[in-house]
């Protein structure tokens, strides 16, 4: 039985509410599949606009076997492109970002204007025609403050996600902020299994002392069980909604991706130990009303996210290996907030920083243990850890008709 096979009947057969079955989590050709079948056919959060401040400005990425750059433009305008020379295929840009009038290919020196184009090619014959080779593009789209891309040849309408994040995060002026502090940790554990931990606070009283002194363990807050009926959370909403802030809980019906705004606990209005702000200016101009909690944004399988009054909290996910996961968190403040004056990026990021190595540890003997021979599925608590049902449910839905298909549809450049 081969791989796409055996992933498809262990999706048909698994138990509603109970975790995935061993190979999920484990095995290199599931691993293979998740990424010709999701990472390489959908959106995903890449990263910024503020990050590319300028014309040539640019950061590079990899995406399992694709590495990527992604540059504005002259005019302005950011795109994304395979970052292999249309020469011999060495990557063009090889550091993580930079600044470059134009991308030049530091083999054979290649030169690409910031559209991709190629301007020189040095002594090719005569009949060698540049215009046919361009750096290839990558679906490209940015919005709220964010980019994303997209692998597949044919990408996924972008426009109802656009249609449902602009409202929420557009009053929060992300596109003008600046990201003040950046971390990367790689934990030794399949990328769902950071999903999973991320999408409950089963776990948080005894793992995350930090994070609960502002945020709130209750199962609504992670999941999307019974959000719409709890009165705090309505009068939440009411109050945010008055001073112009979407905060409704929306998702998409596929599952995909949600958004909603939630109250931190008492009086707290940002992530710091005390719960005041960490930063002296507000992260945008626009927003001033009091106690607004956190804007959240989730979008399988790259991102979720929280905007606060002060900073936003943004966090990318991307896969490394059957077994290990990137995880990269940046804070974002106004883009004339000072640090050494308006905040100290170390009590900015300290609560995540410690929340992120406790979840490297909990998700790294979560994958100790899923390796023993004797790990079988166990079931989720329906009342904790809806989110986490949410996600596999999610999971399992998106990949059962892109394996039963016949294969037509699969990407042109994947084997």
């Amino acid at each position: 039985m081969d791989a796409r096979t055996r992933m498809l009947e262990l999706i048909r057969t698994r138990k509603p509410g109970h975790a995935l079955e061993q190979p999920f989590y484990t095995d290199p050709d599931f691993y293979k599949l998740d990424l010709e079948l999701i990472w390489y056919r959908d959106w995903l959060f890449i990263g910024h606009d503020c990050e590319l401040p300028k014309p040539g400005s640019f950061f590079t990425v990899q995406i399992g076997d694709y590495p990527v750059v992604i540059v504005r433009d002259r005019e302005g305008k950011i795109r994304a492109f395979h970052n292999s020379c249309r020469h011999r295929g060495s990557r063009v840009c090889t550091t993580a970002k930079g600044t470059q009038a134009r991308l030049v290919c530091p083999y054979h020196q290649w030169t690409y204007d910031l559209d991709g184009k190629l301007l020189f090619a040095r002594q090719m014959a005569d009949d060698f025609d540049p215009s046919s080779y361009s750096l290839k593009p990558v679906a490209c789209e940015a919005t709220g403050g964010y980019i994303f891309i997209c692998l597949a040849d044919q990408p996924a309408d972008f426009a109802p996600f656009r249609a449902m994040m602009d409202p929420y995060f557009n009053p929060h002026r992300l596109t003008e902020a600046k990201v003040a502090f950046e971390t990367t940790t790689v934990e030794k554990g399949n990328w769902k299994l950071v999903w999973e931990n991320n999408r409950e606070c089963y776990h948080c009283a005894s793992n995350h002392p930090e994070l609960c002194k502002t945020f709130p363990e209750a199962p609504n807050v992670t999941g999307v069980n019974d959000v719409e009926s709890d009165p705090e959370m309505i009068a939440h909403w009411a109050k945010c909604e008055a001073a112009g802030l979407p905060s409704h809980f929306r998702i998409s019906p596929d599952g995909q991706y949600r958004a909603t705004r939630t109250p931190l606990l008492r009086d707290s209005v940002s992530y710091t130990m005390n719960g005041k702000a960490a930063v002296k200016r507000n992260l945008s101009d626009q927003v001033n009303a009091d106690r607004i909690g956190s804007l959240m944004l989730y979008h399988y399988p790259t991102t979720w996210n929280h905007v606060l009054i002060d900073h936003a909290v943004t966090f990318r996910v991307l896969p490394l290996g059957p077994e290990e996961t990137m995880l990269t968190t940046k804070w974002l403040v106004h883009k004339d907030a000072v640090e050494g004056v308006d905040y100290d990026p170390h009590e900015l990021a300290h609560v995540w920083m410690e929340t992120n190595e406790q979840d490297r540890r909990i998700v790294e003997e979560n994958a100790f243990g899923i390796r023993s021979p004797s790990y079988e599925p166990g079931p989720y608590s329906e009342l904790h850890e809806g989110g986490t049902i949410q996600f596999v449910q999610w999971y399992a839905d998106f990949l059962e008709p892109r394996l039963a298909g016949d294969g037509k549809s699969r990407l042109k450049n994947v084997a």
